[in-house]
């Protein structure tokens, strides 16, 4: 495997693990236990279930990509993970401004994170496709 693949394959899971990180600290920076409490029981229970999925598709992500680079540049298995994240990424990046809008600088600063996430993935699947 090529440095830079090598590279791009640690970059991508430092990015996941970086994002199963951030979406740890929901709870009290979008101060969740005051905001879902404004839901019902059902709305409440799905945003949690659905940021703790996350997380353990990030964090999963992250350990495949840091424990079987070789695998994950070697086999269609594992460039099909890069492929599929590369969407998981862009898809994101295209409903931040269909969803959020982007006047807030966070929003733009989310954007431009998933569009690197975009790009990382992307760059990453291209590389070991070439291999």
């Amino acid at each position: 495997m090529s440095r830079v693949a090598s590279g791009l394959i640690v970059a991508a899971a430092c990015f996941n693990l970086a994002f199963a990180i951030f979406h740890l600290f929901f709870w009290r920076l979008f101060r969740w236990q005051q905001e879902l409490s404004r839901l019902n029981m059902a709305n409440r229970g799905i945003m949690q279930v659905l940021n703790l999925c996350l997380i353990y598709v990030f964090a999963s992500t992250a350990a495949l990509l840091f424990l079987f680079p070789i695998e994950v540049a070697g086999t269609e298995l594992g460039r099909f993970l890069l492929a599929a994240m590369t969407g998981f990424w862009l898809l994101r990046a295209i409903l931040q401004p269909m969803f959020f809008r982007l006047q807030h600088p966070f929003s733009k600063t989310l954007f431009g994170l998933f569009i690197l996430g975009t790009t990382i993935h992307g760059l990453a699947w291209w590389v070991v496709d070439d291999l």
